[in-house]
């Protein structure tokens, strides 16, 4: 099962390490659309939310303090969804959908994520480090 778990991670991660880099690489443009969507400093927030992704993907991947990046990633999903995925201010029938289905992503990772972060803390084996919670 330690297999099934370092694949399931692998998987679950590399969303968010290429999320990452297009953070870092195209902070002014994901920075202009969070603008859009009233997010206060955009391209900052940009840059820390790739920066907080990059580093729960590379702890959940490697098993580096994977409960805390399991924490990060959650800590990054869950004002993500709320933030950038608000459907319900959404008026046109299409963009609701589309938001609504990003939401619901967002905040299926982020259950994703504090089950990895429960994995994380019993310890169940292929980490560098035991949990640091």
């Amino acid at each position: 099962m330690d297999f099934v778990l370092l694949v399931g991670r692998i998987l679950f991660v590399a969303l968010f390490l290429a999320s990452a880099m297009g953070h870092l690489t195209q902070s002014k443009a994901m920075g202009a659309y969070a603008g859009s969507k009233g997010v206060p400093s955009p391209v900052l927030a940009t840059q820390v939310s790739g920066v907080l992704i990059l580093l729960g993907g590379i702890s959940v991947l490697l098993g580096l303090w994977g409960d805390l990046g399991s924490l990060f990633l959650v800590v990054f999903l869950l004002p993500t969804a709320l933030l950038m995925h608000a459907f319900w201010k959404e008026t046109e029938p299409m963009a609701k959908q589309m938001e609504m289905v990003q939401f619901n992503k967002d905040v299926a990772l982020a259950g994703g994520a504090l089950v990895l972060f429960w994995a994380f803390s019993q310890d169940p084996g292929m980490t560098i480090t035991n949990s640091l919670f």
